[in-house]
């Protein structure tokens, strides 16, 4: 008979309000014996030697002291509740606790925490609830301190919200009480393992070839880019496949506020912003980096996203001699995107009159490029627009490729085509000048694609 059983046995009608009740009880009871065993290994375990014992050698020893404890508890356990408690109890000690199996699963793309007994992932662009709980706020709060506290930042009451990352490059926010009213909230955005290329995004029917030929075409003859979009739509991971362009002979300077971007070059300089300390002091916002970046000889600079005063620096750099940077912004639309430029450079504290802030960015930004999620999850480039300078005080703006949508096919997937627009970008002369032929055919097809990132 399993432990589950024995704790209160299993009900061959369905689910009552008793059902529930004792349903509620019965996972109760499996909770307090889990933390109880699990306080009595930690207890019997010296976690300042078993962290600098060889790994395979720490595991040895954590499933050793399991094996002692559980032996010692008066419920008898099965052989497969054993081997399941092992498993959550080491992966508690050396690990991220319940988030571990998750953060092991390649099919989640995003793990979402609504407090202590409600988790959410995303599969294939579709959020599900899935039954993972932690035991308690207590238990959430401390795996959120342990991811924040491996780079370097804290989370409390003086400071309740966090920007950190994983050993993999994943991106986690948390926020805790008392700013998230329900409990803690924890958000990891997942990295994959194998980076995606631009070959897979072209497969996954994310863009076209001829748009990737193009783009690809663009980093090469060291266009300044901007990616925009909107959260979730796969910002960054364009951006780390659009930065695989980038020559290997060529210093490369990445400033981000929590480090994810995947360089595949060699000569790399990752910079990262610091939050203040518990006095308020101490802080690196992303401006101070981006002055600092152009005191280190960057051939390119590459932040990871603009959002504040630091928008006037990368313009400025990018105008003076740092030709093939990139970086990225939150709007809705290319036109969007420039008009948020103009709202953060004018949060620089500067007075500029509008106009000239418009010729800084017409004379800093060469290309626009627009990412979207639709309806069905995928993550579409929508369009590729190309800045071409100034009509008066209007910025104006040409769409070079872009992507339409004409429908849905009977698995409620987006369908439509991606196609240039039929004119000839006006930077093809400095693309040529690289050596680079793109042909006058590049910019007069179409081509259908379905799915999505």
């Amino acid at each position: 008979m399993s432990l589950r059983a024995r704790l209160g046995g299993i009900s061959p009608v369905g689910p009552s309000a008793d059902d529930r009740q004792r349903d509620r009880q019965r996972d109760s009871a499996l909770q307090e014996m889990k933390a109880r065993i699990h306080y009595k290994v930690i207890e019997s375990l010296d976690l300042s030697v078993l962290s600098n014992t060889q790994e395979g050698q720490a595991e040895h020893d954590l499933e050793d002291a399991i094996r002692l404890v559980v032996e010692s508890e008066p419920e008898p356990m099965s052989l497969a509740e054993r081997e399941a408690l092992a498993r959550e109890i080491k992966n508690e000690v050396m690990g991220l606790g319940p988030l571990e199996p998750l953060l092991a699963d390649d099919s989640i793309s995003e793990i979402l925490v609504n407090g202590y007994n409600s988790v959410y992932v995303e599969r294939g662009g579709r959020l599900t609830r899935i039954p993972v709980r932690f035991r308690n706020d207590e238990h959430l709060l401390k795996i959120i301190d342990k991811i924040a506290s491996g780079v370097g930042r804290r989370i409390d009451e003086s400071s309740p919200m966090v920007d950190a990352r994983l050993a993999d490059g994943s991106r986690v926010n948390a926020v805790i009480p008392p700013l998230a009213l329900d409990g803690p909230a924890l958000s990891i955005r997942k990295f994959a393992r194998d980076p995606l290329r631009v070959d897979d995004l072209v497969r996954l029917g994310s863009f076209s070839a001829q748009t990737a030929q193009f783009l690809e075409a663009a980093v090469k003859a060291r266009l300044n880019m901007l990616i925009s979009g909107g959260t979730g739509t796969g910002k960054t991971t364009l951006l780390n496949v659009l930065s695989s362009f980038i020559p290997h002979r060529e210093r490369i300077v990445t400033i981000e506020d929590s480090a994810e971007l995947q360089m595949q070059q060699e000569h790399v300089v990752r910079l990262e912003t610091r939050p203040p300390n518990i006095e308020g002091l101490g802080e690196v916002a992303m401006r101070d980096l981006v002055k600092n970046a152009l005191r280190m000889r960057p051939d390119r600079i590459v932040v990871g996203e603009v959002r504040g005063g630091e928008a006037l620096d990368m313009m400025q750099a990018m105008n003076t001699g740092h030709d093939g940077s990139l970086t990225t912004v939150h709007a809705n639309s290319a036109r969007d995107a420039i008009s948020r430029l103009e709202t953060m450079i004018s949060m620089a504290g500067l007075d500029i009159p509008d106009k000239a802030i418009r010729q800084q960015i017409a004379s800093a930004i060469q290309i626009v490029i627009q990412v979207s999620r639709l309806a069905d999850g995928s993550r579409r480039v929508t369009s590729v627009q190309e800045l071409t300078g100034m009509e008066g005080e209007t910025l104006t703006m040409q769409e070079i490729f872009s992507f339409t949508q004409t429908g849905v096919d009977e698995r409620g997937r987006v369908v439509g085509h991606f196609g240039p627009s039929g004119i000839r970008p006006r930077w093809s002369d400095r693309i040529a000048a690289f050596g680079i032929d793109l042909g006058a055919e590049l910019f007069g097809g179409s081509e259908t694609r379905r799915g999505g990132l």
